[in-house]
C-alpha cells in the first residue's frame, strides 16, 4: 500500500504543478484509505504535504514573474490566521464531521474544476485590503479544518479582489496555499501527532510530481485534463460521503 500511496502522491503533485491547485484535495483520502492513517493525523500530514509541494511549485512561477508578492503576502497572512484557528479547532471535532466537511469541499472543488475558471477579467485597481483580509481569513479557516489548499477558492479571489491576471493569480495562489497550510499544521500539532517518516516520503513523491506537472504545463490540453480530473474528484467525494453515512 505504501507504493500505491506514493504513486498517488505523485499524481497529487502533478495536478498542483499543472493547474496551480485542485490536486491537494486528494491528499487526505489517499492517506486515510491507502496508507491507513487516522483522519486527524491525515489532515495534519496533508497540510504539511500541501505546504511544501505548493512552495516548491511556486518557485517556477516566481522566476517567471507570475507571483504578486504584496497581494499574496496580505492574503496569505490573513489566511494563516484563519488556518491556525482551524488547526486548533479541527482536532476537537468528530472525525465523521471532518470527513463529511472534507467530502463537501471535494465536491465543490470538482465542480469548479469541471466548469473551469470562469471568472471576470481582472481590472487593475488599488488592492481592497479589508476585503482581501476577510476572504483570506475565511478561506484559511476552511484549509485549517479539513487540510486542503483551497486553490479553487483562492484563485478567483485573487482575480476578483486583487485585480490579478489569471497567470499571476495561479502563481500567487501557490504562495498563499503554502503559507496557510503551514499555519494550519501548526494548529494541529498542538494536539495531533504526525508520522514524519511517512509524511516526508509522501511529500517527496508529491514534490517530484509537481516538478513533472510544471514541466508539462503548456504542453498539454490543461482544460481537458482539469475537467477529467474534476470528474475523478467528484466520484471520490461521493464515495467518501457514502462511507461516512450511517449504516
Amino acid at each position: 500500500m505504501i507504493a500505491l500511496t506514493l504513486a498517488a502522491a505523485v499524481v497529487v503533485g502533478m495536478t498542483l504543478g499543472l493547474f496551480g491547485g485542485g490536486g491537494s484535495i486528494l491528499t487526505v483520502p489517499l492517506l486515510v484509505y491507502l496508507a491507513g492513517v487516522p483522519v486527524k493525523q491525515a489532515i495534519a500530514m496533508s497540510l504539511f504535504v500541501v505546504a511544501v509541494t505548493s512552495a516548491v511549485s511556486a518557485v517556477g512561477h516566481a522566476r517567471a514573474g507570475r507571483v504578486r508578492w504584496r497581494t499574496g503576502l496580505i492574503f496569505g497572512a490573513a489566511g494563516m490566521a484563519g488556518a491556525y484557528g482551524g488547526g486548533l479547532i479541527g482536532p476537537h471535532l468528530p472525525e465523521t464531521l471532518l470527513m463529511v466537511a472534507f467530502a463537501a469541499m471535494m465536491l465543490a472543488t470538482a465542480v469548479a474544476m469541471i466548469r473551469g475558471r470562469r471568472v471576470t477579467r481582472a481590472v487593475p485597481r488599488e488592492l481592497p485590503v479589508p476585503h482581501v483580509v476577510a476572504e483570506g481569513a475565511v478561506v484559511g479557516l476552511v484549509t485549517g479544518l479539513v487540510g486542503a489548499g483551497g486553490g479553487f477558492l483562492v484563485v478567483p479571489a485573487l482575480v476578483l479582489l486583487g485585480g490579478l491576471p489569471m497567470g499571476a493569480a495561479v502563481g500567487t495562489s501557490l504562495v498563499v496555499i503554502a503559507m496557510k497550510s503551514l499555519a494550519g499544521l501548526a494548529g494541529y500539532l498542538h494536539s495531533t501527532p504526525v508520522d514524519w517518516s511517512l509524511a516526508l516520503w509522501v511529500t517527496a513523491a508529491a514534490v517530484a510530481g509537481g516538478l513533472v506537472g510544471g514541466a508539462l504545463a503548456g504542453r498539454l490540453d490543461a482544460d481537458r485534463l482539469r475537467s477529467g480530473f474534476g470528474w475523478f474528484v467528484l466520484v471520490t467525494g461521493v464515495v467518501v460521503l457514502v462511507q461516512q453515512a450511517p449504516l
